[in-house]
């Protein structure tokens, strides 16, 4: 069994060991508040393990992506991957909205709930007036790049080390020195993030055990209907991917999802797309994309390219309105996706942005907003499957754009590179004083 195999199976045991444990607990203290402070205690490990993931995330994107922009030499190189990103994401989004609305009104999951409905007065207390336009443009480009890294504020950090990239390749060679420095950075913070990734299995047992111990599953068995479609749309949406990475990378789109598998794990337990960003980028390593490609368009896609997230948009909202028997026309469903295609732009740095974006769209379309307090109890079941998409998605545009541009390796080059990369982390382990 290699290591990959090895991690990813650690995940799945940490997983169901999680998911028993939270059971027990919740059988054990059939009081709400005693289970939820149990858990409050459990989640610690998860709680810190995403911490330290944040914790690397804005110097881990700063450096490669610097470094990476650099390399590329020019900024109409810059300029040309820039765009061939965005016009994958803008499609991805669209497709991803679309069938979230299709398989709504396909499947009407609001019909017929069989539940009590909130109080049309009830509110979600969810913040609703950040997502406009006007703001997201203010709020991309940073008022300091400080403030941006100690906020995690990704696509801030983007635009700051695209202007920072483009720079230092201008200077030519008075700059290599600067970009050597930024190399080596980069190289700290995936060696910390490798130890950081030692914890991710009991991560994941804390994170399973926290969410059961308050819920417990009987409440999977309540919103079974819903979330059973909205999962299989999410595997529809899995195979629309893939299939569409099949168009441009032809059979080797499988060996890419063999390879990410660790971080679709990781990120599904975990309901968090950035935990799962340095294993992507270790994977599309060994798949044989240019560093440069993939450290671009990755942190592009944590703002640009939430296909799971874009979808459950238009589903839950579509699920809330059936629920209050509210019909919508179908000018107004696509009235209400070409909003969200651009008020849900940016929203990886907001917490449970989903919410949000669901919330702010609600009101805008006269849907009551306490619907969002029927989905509240079962959301982090179901971000655990946004993010996981997530992940798949910006992995597979990574690679395509890798292949547009010419710096894909070949197979066989892309499995000697696997190669010498299991060799140097081997070496690293055996003699970790050395390196």
């Amino acid at each position: 069994m290699n290591r990959k195999n090895a991690a990813a199976i650690w995940i799945l045991i940490a997983m169901l060991v999680g998911i028993g444990i939270g059971y027990m607990i919740y059988t054990s203290f059939p009081d709400k508040k005693a289970a939820t402070e149990i858990a409050g205690y459990i989640s610690l490990v998860s709680d810190v393990f995403l911490r330290l993931i944040k914790m690397v995330i804005g110097p881990l994107v700063f450096s490669t992506l610097v470094v990476g922009i650099a390399h590329m030499g020019d900024a109409a190189s810059v300029g040309r991957v820039f765009a061939k990103a965005l016009g994958w994401f803008v499609t991805a989004s669209l497709i991803s909205l679309l069938l979230g609305l299709l398989m709504s009104n396909l499947l009407k999951p609001g019909e017929n709930l069989g539940l009590p409905l909130p109080d049309i007065g009830a509110s979600a207390n969810l913040a609703t007036a950040k997502f406009t336009l006007k703001d997201f443009v203010g709020h991309m480009v940073p008022r300091s790049f400080a403030e941006s890294m100690a906020n995690n504020e990704i696509l801030q950090i983007v635009v700051f080390s695209m202007f920072f990239g483009v720079a230092l390749a201008a200077l030519g060679e008075k700059g290599k020195v600067l970009v050597a420095a930024i190399d080596q950075l980069s190289h700290v913070m995936l060696k910390i993030t490798g130890y950081v990734m030692k914890l991710a299995p009991l991560a994941v047992l804390a994170a399973m055990a926290a969410t059961v111990a308050v819920n417990g599953l009987t409440i999977l068995l309540k919103f079974a209907v819903f979330m059973g479609d909205f999962y299989l749309s999410l595997f529809l949406l899995w195979a629309v991917l893939t299939a569409a990475g099949f168009v441009f990378l032809g059979p080797r789109v499988f060996k890419l999802l063999a390879l990410i598998k660790e971080a679709f794990m990781l990120s599904f337990a975990t309901a968090s797309s950035e935990a799962a960003y340095p294993k992507i980028l270790d994977a599309l390593d060994r798949f044989g994309v240019n560093r440069k490609i993939s450290s671009f368009v990755m942190p592009m896609g944590y703002s640009f390219n939430l296909d799971g997230s874009m979808m459950y948009c238009t589903f839950a909202t579509l699920f809330i309105a059936q629920a209050y028997n509210m019909h919508l026309s179908l000018g107004t469903q696509l009235t209400m996706l070409l909003i969200l295609m651009l008020t849900s732009k940016g929203m990886a740095g907001v917490p449970r942005a989903s919410l949000v974006v669901i919330a702010a769209t609600l009101n805008q379309f006269g849907i009551p907003e306490a619907g969002l307090l029927l989905i509240l109890g079962v959301d982090t079941f179901l971000d655990m499957g946004r993010s996981a998409t997530n992940a798949v998605g910006n992995s597979i545009a990574s690679a395509v754009v890798g292949k547009w541009e010419g710096e894909l390796l070949s197979e066989a080059d892309a499995e000697a590179n696997a190669a010498r990369i299991d060799a140097e982390l081997g070496a690293t382990l055996a003699h970790p004083a050395e390196s």
